[in-house]
């Protein structure tokens, strides 16, 4: 039986890459209307991208999902509660107020989590059903870290796009030591081969909430999750397992990803 059974979606963005035109791009007029609104996890490709995200932790074992969404988010809610409520798991709303950073957005989630450790995923991103399901055997906190070759080969992310992902160093035991959100090439050749990038999927304890209090925002003003991992292990003490994983990871961050993930996805049942 799995051991984690809760997920936490941040669905919270403001989708500033996906409101950007883009001419190359082919959409219907509901992908249309849904890039502009910003709601990435709301693009339809014969379903809302949410509902294969969902589908796949169902899959997984997961049980109950809590969305983080913002205050404007009332379409997200509706869809999901009245339109087309999930039948293999339990749907919970936390609002984040403000697009104050992913800590901040995790924080909000704290009362769904309680006590039980619980996974914290992207909307926007489409992870492997064989990976969530051995993040949910985890019984510690952990990450999942993706062979960033694998990515660039079988994702629909575009190579520069994954060569600027943050990368992982880990220690001999397989703990997490640092995420570099930046990695320069220096990094790059520090680290060796083969090279682990963190597609923000974690599972993750209380003790990330007293670290999301912690932190003091980035250069850009936000609340970074990366920064309040790197508390939770330089001073609560908390370890990370680090799981990794040679599956792709696809992507729904523009309007150019849009068909690409429609494609990979063709063949898969939502069924959240």
């Amino acid at each position: 039986m799995p051991q984690v059974k809760k997920a936490v979606i941040l669905a919270r963005g403001l989708g500033t890459r996906m409101r950007k035109t883009d001419d190359s791009a082919v959409l219907n007029p509901d992908q249309a209307a849904a890039a502009n609104a910003g709601i990435k996890a709301m693009i339809p490709i014969g379903r809302p991208f949410l509902d294969y995200v969902i589908g796949g932790l169902a899959d997984a074992g997961f049980t109950r999902v809590c969305l983080v969404i913002g205050p404007e988010h009332g379409l997200v809610r509706d869809y999901y509660t009245m339109q087309a409520p999930p039948k293999r798991v339990q749907m919970y709303f936390a609002v984040q107020e403000k697009p104050a950073g992913t800590a901040d957005a995790v924080f909000a989630a704290r009362e769904f989590a309680g006590s039980e450790l619980f996974l914290v995923l992207n909307s926007d991103n489409y992870y492997p059903v064989a990976a969530l399901r051995t993040m949910s055997d985890l019984d510690r906190a952990g990450v999942a870290l993706f062979d960033r070759d694998r990515m660039i080969e079988g994702s629909n992310i575009p190579k520069d796009r994954v060569l600027k992902f943050a990368v992982a160093k880990t220690d001999n035991e397989g703990y997490l030591e640092r995420i570099f959100e930046k990695p320069d090439e220096e990094t790059i050749r520090m680290l060796g081969s083969p090279v682990y990038v963190s597609m923000n999927c974690w599972v993750f304890s209380q003790a990330i909430f007293e670290a999301c209090l912690q932190i003091k925002p980035s250069a850009r003003g936000e609340l970074e999750l990366t920064d309040a991992v790197q508390y939770a292990i330089d001073v609560i003490k908390e370890r990370h397992k680090a799981l990794v994983f040679r599956y792709p990871v696809l992507d729904m961050s523009s309007r150019s990803d849009i068909a690409a993930v429609a494609e990979r996805l063709r063949d898969v049942d939502p069924n959240p």
